[in-house]
């Protein structure tokens, strides 16, 4: 079942990171849980969402691996993209990237091992608390945050790999959470 990953890798590698950054860019998460609308916290809600699909990915045979490396990529290359846009010159760029890529890195690694403690919760919206919310340190919305994000992981981990592996990926919708509300004042 793994063919229709090579015949059409770019389409299915498109298609997931086309989820990814709607679901990232879902108002609720800024305008609900005070993820900062800002283009850092923009970018933490898109690197914790490829975290998230790439962790189930990778769970995966060969195949599955193989797409995790090409989201990856894709992740990599809309970055730059995004850099350029923002005035990044050649000669600058290599540094903003590898600042990305010790973003990448160190973010994953905090999430990935937070969400692997399931009995420590605070750990994840410890992670999220630092990352996402560095400014305002907001332990209320870091707290919501990391149950939607606990929920994510479980619904992706009940989604068929050879789903993922033809480019179908569904997201939970985030809910209110009663302990952000004093955001929305």
């Amino acid at each position: 079942m793994i063919l229709p990953l090579f015949r059409r890798p770019g389409r299915t590698i498109a298609a997931l990171y086309g989820a990814i950054v709607a679901q990232a860019r879902s108002a609720y998460f800024y305008a609900e849980m005070g993820v900062p609308d800002t283009v850092s916290g923009r970018f933490d809600m898109v690197l914790l969402h490829v975290v998230l699909v790439l962790r189930r990915l990778r769970e995966g045979e060969a195949g599955e691996r193989a797409l995790a490396q090409g989201l990856f990529d894709a992740f990599c290359r809309d970055m730059d993209h995004n850099l350029r846009e923002m005035g990044i010159s050649d000669q600058g760029l290599p540094r903003h990237m590898q600042r990305v890529g010790e973003a990448f890195y160190g973010r994953a690694q905090a999430y990935e091992a937070a969400l692997g403690a399931a009995a420590d919760e605070g750990a994840l919206a410890d992670a999220l608390a630092r990352n996402v919310y560095p400014e305002t340190a907001d332990g209320l919305c870091a707290a919501a945050l990391a149950r939607y994000v606990r929920n994510a992981a479980e619904v992706l981990g009940t989604q068929p790999l050879a789903a993922l592996a033809a480019g179908v990926i569904s997201f939970p919708e985030p809910r209110i959470p009663q302990s952000c509300d004093r955001v929305r004042q």
